[in-house]
Order: structure tokens, then C-alpha cells, then sequence
């Protein structure tokens, strides 16, 4: 079965293709499709993850898996949640992984409660019209590092320290992260749905 990914990042297709891969589905990328990026107007992962995979769906007459996660940190209420990837243009530094690292130690450098997590909301339908969609969460607790560690990964991973490794998600082995990340625990229960639901 042919599965469009609502995303052309090609990091989470790479990652989703091998974890869906036994399920003998083919995972397609919007992009390659022809398929705009649908808006995400939401304030919520799953709203948004959801409006994301109904719009693919919908242009490509395929069933569709979307994902939408970021960063919550506990001391600024979630935040910044939906906007993660856009955290630092708020500060005046334009859209990058490494101008988000640097605004959000920049805002945290007085904060004593470090606790953030790290959030995936997978969406899948069958159709646009699917009125029971398919959805799991991954999530990976951790603490705000005071300064970035390691190469691997991107995003917020260099300062994101998960004591049950006691390293940040940038020294972990690339197979380490991806077998306990959001995105991976996520995934992990997507399959186990799919398996149950579509197959």
C-alpha cells in the first residue's frame, strides 16, 4: 500500500520509511506529488498534524500520515509547543535549528526549572473524509542543558539531556535516538495500530 507523508523533510521520511517498511507499506513525500504544504493554524500537535494529513489525502486520493511535534518546556508553559520551529524568529534571529538553540538559552539562562519534553503527534487516515483517524503520541522527557553537546541529530537535541542515557539526544548513536525519540515512540505506535486497524 502507498502511504503519502505529509512532509518533505527528508530526515522524517528516512526515519518513518524504516519503521513502516514492515508493515509493507511504501511511504511517498507530498512534495514528490505535486502536494503544497497544508496551513497549520493550530495551537495544538494533533490539530495540526491532523489538518495535515486530511489535506494530503485529499490532494493525493491516498491514505496519508502526517506528524506535527516540538518543544515543551515546562517553565514557559508548554511553550514553545506548535511554534518550535520558528522559536527564534519571536527573537529577531531569522529561521534556523542552530538561532533556536541560541534563543532558547538565551530565555532559560536565569531559569532553575530546566524540565522540557519533547513531543510527536502522529496522524494517520485513510482517506480525507476518515472519521476514525488513526493517532499516537510520542513522548521523551528530559532537561534544557546549559550548553549544547554533540553532533548528532538536529533540532533541540544538542541541548536536550535525557538522564535515563545521561547524555543529550546529539551523543546518542543515530539508531539509539531514533529507537527512543518522540518521533520514534510515536511511530513505533503507529505501526502497532495500523497493523491492528488497517491490515
Amino acid at each position: 500500500m502507498k502511504i503519502v507523508l505529509a512532509s518533505n523533510n527528508p530526515g522524517k521520511l528516512a526515519e518513518l520509511h524504516a519503521m513502516f517498511a514492515p508493515l509493507g507499506f511504501e511511504l511517498v513525500t507530498q512534495g514528490s506529488l505535486g502536494i503544497p504544504e497544508a496551513p497549520e493554524p493550530f495551537f495544538t500537535f494533533i490539530e495540526n498534524a491532523l489538518a495535515k494529513a486530511r489535506h494530503a489525502a485529499q490532494h493525493s486520493g491516498l491514505p496519508a500520515v502526517a506528524d506535527d511535534a516540538g518543544l515543551c518546556v515546562e517553565a514557559f508553559g508548554g511553550l514553545p509547543g506548535v511554534q518550535t520551529a520558528f522559536y527564534a524568529t519571536q527573537f529577531g534571529y531569522p529561521k534556523s535549528d542552530d538561532n533556536n538553540v541560541r534563543a532558547l538559552l538565551e530565555q532559560m539562562q536565569a531559569v532553575k526549572n530546566r524540565r522540557a519534553a519533547m513531543v510527536s503527534t502522529l496522524v494517520a487516515v485513510r482517506s480525507n473524509m476518515d472519521p476514525e483517524p488513526l493517532v499516537a503520541v510520542g513522548r521523551v522527557v528530559g532537561e534544557i542543558a546549559r550548553e549544547p553537546i554533540g553532533s548528532n541529530g538536529f533540532g533541540f537535541d544538542p541541548v536536550m539531556f535525557i538522564p535515563e542515557f545521561g547524555k543529550t539526544f546529539a551523543q546518542l548513536p543515530v539508531e539509539v535516538k531514533n529507537a527512543n525519540s518522540h518521533r520514534g515512540r510515536a511511530a513505533k505506535a503507529m505501526v502497532a495500530l495500523m497493523r491492528e486497524r488497517w491490515l
